[in-house]
């Protein structure tokens, strides 16, 4: 089914763009939400004509867009999470968090236009933040340990070796012979 998109779809496609979808998608979720209408011929036609009247005004959110992406250039995430001995990480990060992480740098930006695959792991990822149809920033997420000494080896000055310990032990609880073995009757 052919549909024209009113508004951004993340996924699917921006506004004013005809895409093909399943049917059931379009009549039972787009169209009745007011996300989308049916592609016809007449509505093809009144697209186009919005389009062209409206070209000036495209290139300046264009530009807008592009202006807004530049200050996210060169930014670089760290996010910690709590993580597990193993390196599992306790939940996920996702779009929320890299929002609520760029919001802390003073970079404003809705979670709604970040796409990221969630981060279950400790490692490097990529978070893409859609500015409008070309205009695309990708940021990398590093995720590190928020609990870091859990993970960190232990050290073997620390570490009391086992004999030591064993013959603190037999010296507390020396034992007589006698003691040991009570009489039988």
């Amino acid at each position: 089914m052919e549909i024209i998109l009113k508004e951004d779809i993340i996924g699917l496609g921006y506004k004013n763009e005809i895409v093909n979808v399943k049917n059931g998608y379009g009549r039972n979720y787009l169209i009745p939400q007011g996300k989308a209408v049916i592609a016809s011929p007449s509505a093809k036609k009144i697209l186009a004509e919005n389009l062209r009247q409206q070209a000036n005004k495209l290139a300046a959110q264009k530009a807008a867009a592009e202006d807004k992406a530049k200050k996210f250039e060169n930014v670089a995430l760290e996010i910690a999470a709590k993580v597990s001995a193993t390196g599992q990480l306790y939940g996920s990060v996702g779009a929320a968090q890299v929002a609520d992480a760029l919001e802390a740098k003073g970079l404003e930006v809705d979670r709604k236009i970040i796409t990221m695959r969630d981060a279950k792991r400790l490692g490097e990822y990529e978070a893409v933040i859609h500015f409008y149809k070309d205009v695309e920033v990708k940021i990398p997420v590093t995720v590190v340990a928020e609990n870091a000494e859990v993970l960190a080896p232990a050290k073997e000055e620390e570490v009391a070796p086992v004999a030591e310990v064993a013959d603190d032990i037999d010296e507390d609880f020396d034992l007589d012979e006698e003691e040991e073995a009570p009489a039988a009757e």
